[in-house]
């Protein structure tokens, strides 16, 4: 006799956060953030009924375990556990290491999904040994070829992101075999740039989850926005905004925005009218407006839970994001610059 059972929705999350030298003025405020981040996995997994287990790792050039797959419920605060170090970055080592660990994990009952998030501030100078000093370069070659070789083979219900410091950072991880939309930039600087970089990983993990809702176990465009998002939730948690006070305008080519406004009769720019159509990635300040526009109808949508419904319960500050693939609806963001250049083949939404 057959017996129904629940499918139950498992997630296994591993951070895996740099404690290398350089990562010392961003200690106090990482942990802060990253208890955030832990938070909003809870509430969402909460939401959306599904087991979260999160593992943390810290990695300098050693690589340490600090939770394993323990309940997102249950987790203790960063503070204690992350430390920075004066060591290097075995970021190749730390990587491996955590989906290696997390392929331990026994996937017999339950619907499972793997994220594995990367954090760095530097470049790989340590898998193998530290390299720093002695520049001995030769020995990182079979790690190339390990991290290649593990992020080939990823199952379809796997996802592996990293944030990375600059442009550079970001092909090198591509060699690595990191997805591209899978490769975020932070601005490793500042204070503000953790804020943004756990933001980021935040939005990410939410759209993780809710993709999870739609059948969706694994991704390589982590790091994009509103893909997940249907018309039905715009509908009920954003406000519709009346037809005649608001235009949208097809943009044909690159061309600042002003100008572009100017151009067309019946409108004038005025600073923070104008919401250009979200497309490559883009820094969204918490100060900035969202609108939500339905393809089909052209109905736009708007309200405080604009950025809750994007970003994620509690993501409050600067995220950096790109437009998912949405055949529904599309983002707008809210513009104060005069400057701003649009792209062809997108809209601008001006407020009338």
């Amino acid at each position: 006799m057959s017996v129904n059972k629940i499918q139950h929705k498992v997630n296994h999350v591993a951070l895996v956060v740099d404690c290398s030298g350089s990562m010392r003025q961003h200690e106090g405020q990482l942990i802060r953030v990253v208890d955030e981040f832990v938070a909003g996995l809870k509430a969402e997994s909460d939401n959306l009924g599904h087991e979260t287990r999160i593992s943390l790792y810290s990695f300098d050039h050693r690589v340490e375990n600090l939770v394993w797959d323990m309940d997102v419920k249950h987790l203790p605060s960063m503070r204690g556990l992350y430390k920075v170090n004066n060591g290097a970055t075995a970021l190749i080592e730390a990587s491996l290491k955590s989906l290696d660990d997390l392929g331990h994990i026994w996937e017999e009952y339950g619907e499972h999904s793997f994220l594995q998030i990367v954090v760095t501030d530097g470049e790989e100078n340590a898998s193998g040994g530290d390299r720093r000093h002695d520049g001995d370069m030769t020995v990182l070659g079979p790690w190339l070829d390990r991290i290649a070789a593990k992020m080939g083979g990823l199952p379809g219900h796997w996802t592996s992101a990293i944030l990375v410091p600059n442009s550079l950072a970001k092909r090198t991880a591509q060699n690595y075999g990191f997805p591209a939309g899978n490769i975020a930039i932070w601005n490793a600087d500042s204070q503000e740039g953790v804020e943004e970089a756990i933001g980021t990983v935040r939005a990410a993990a939410t759209s993780f989850l809710r993709g999870r809702e739609q059948g969706v176990r694994g991704t390589k465009n982590l790091f994009a926005v509103g893909q997940d998002v249907s018309v039905d939730e715009v509908r009920a948690m954003l406000e519709p905004i009346p037809a005649d006070r608001y235009r949208l305008l097809k943009v044909d080519k690159e061309v600042e925005i002003r100008p572009f406004v100017d151009s067309h009769p019946g409108v004038t720019y005025e600073r923070g009218s104008c919401y250009y159509q979200l497309g490559s990635r883009v820094q969204v300040q918490p100060t900035k407006e969202i609108i939500v526009v339905e393809k089909d109808t052209d109905r736009a949508y708007t309200g405080e839970a604009a950025r809750s419904l994007l970003f994620g319960a509690g993501v409050h500050g600067t995220v950096s994001v790109k437009a998912g693939n949405n055949p529904k609806l599309e983002v707008y963001v809210q513009s104060r610059s005069v400057n701003r250049k649009l792209k062809p083949k997108t809209r601008l939404l001006i407020m009338l």
